[in-house]
């Protein structure tokens, strides 16, 4: 009697664990290595991050994005292209930014040594919700194939997508359907102890992101109302130092000219005022909850401009790309996250 009602718990429990395991494997597919980084980069505008860095420097105390720009500028202090203040901080520009405090304090227009700046350019990255860190292994930095070997599963990676919209950046390779819809940039760089090899952003994206209790626009795409045309920042471009010149840049005319007087200002850092809906405060959406964010062109919304008929290549040479079926890998040989030894 005994040996049939153990063997009727021993069946009981198989058949509990055959029930559980789909759902013990499906949680532990869904979850992101400790320490590496979301698939959405935290967005900040270049904008919030000038105030904040300005005062931790104490160089300003200004709430006002432009003057803290301008003051930050007149020290040196700018990403390569100079301060934008609706664009993004990628982890290109945390390298440029601190290569610029080097070169202001050797100077003497700041009066910090490099250990002090740059534990203070780290504490603004970290307030952010960035464990971004520069990759100098070398001073310049070979293009480098995209990789989508990631630390997340591939089917977390799209399920991300599918629920919570296109991430402006990501350092995960996108699912094949949303491939064609990113640049690839190619500047190596440490999430914590992670390296990658570069990153991923939207070619097109207007965001309206609440960071620390304030709205703020994250978009590549400006406005000149006088003219009425539409300035396009290229995220590949602009790690090349071949776009748009914003405020703090020393030879504006090595950058693409708008032919519009004192355009850094009135149109890559023009007073822009987010519109109310009747009644309530503007509520801004968690990454859109669309494919693609619109842009705004003269308050009409557009579709995302198109990449002018070109064919977008997944990696790999050309190869479609098809997520794997496995677990997380942790080791990738190239790119997409490797642990630091």
């Amino acid at each position: 009697m005994k040996r049939v009602i153990f063997g009727e718990a021993r069946v009981f429990v198989v058949s509990l664990l055959l029930l559980l395991m789909p759902a013990m494997v499906f949680a532990q597919a869904g979850q992101i290595k400790p320490g590496a980084p979301p698939i959405e980069q935290p967005l900040v505008s270049e904008g919030d991050f000038a105030v904040r860095l300005g005062s931790a420097l104490a160089v300003t105390t200004t709430d006002d994005e432009v003057e803290a720009e301008s003051r930050l500028g007149e020290l040196g202090i700018a990403p390569r292209n100079g301060w934008i203040a609706d664009y993004p901080v990628t982890p290109d520009i945390i390298v440029e930014l601190q290569n610029s405090l080097v070169e202001a304090v050797a100077s003497g227009k700041l009066l910090l040594s490099k250990d002090e700046a740059h534990k203070k350019l780290s504490d603004v990255v970290a307030e952010f919700g960035l464990a971004l860190k520069p990759y100098t292994a070398g001073a310049i930095y070979e293009p480098t194939p995209a990789s989508c070997e990631n630390y997340p599963n591939p089917a977390v990676v799209e399920k991300s997508y599918t629920s919570e919209g296109a991430p402006v950046v990501t350092y995960y390779c996108p699912p094949p359907d949303y491939y064609s819809l990113y640049a690839w940039v190619p500047y190596p760089f440490w999430w914590s102890d992670l390296w990658f090899p570069g990153f991923f952003i939207l070619h097109d994206f207007h965001r309206v992101v609440h960071v620390h209790r304030k709205v703020s626009v994250i978009t590549n795409h400006f406005n000149d109302v006088r003219t009425h045309r539409v300035f396009r920042v290229d995220p590949v471009e602009r790690s090349r130092g071949k776009t748009f010149a914003g405020i703090g840049v020393t030879r504006p005319k090595d950058y693409i000219q708008t032919g519009v007087p004192r355009g850094e200002r009135t149109i890559f850092n023009a007073p822009r005022a987010l519109k109310m809906p009747a009644g309530g405060a503007a509520t801004p959406p968690v990454r859109g909850g669309e494919r693609v964010s619109p842009v705004l062109r003269g308050g009409e919304k557009i579709a995302p401009a198109p990449r002018g008929g070109e064919r977008i290549t997944p990696p790999s040479g050309g190869v479609r790309i098809s997520p794997p079926s496995g677990g997380v890998r942790t080791s990738p040989p190239s790119g997409g996250g490797r642990e630091r030894r």
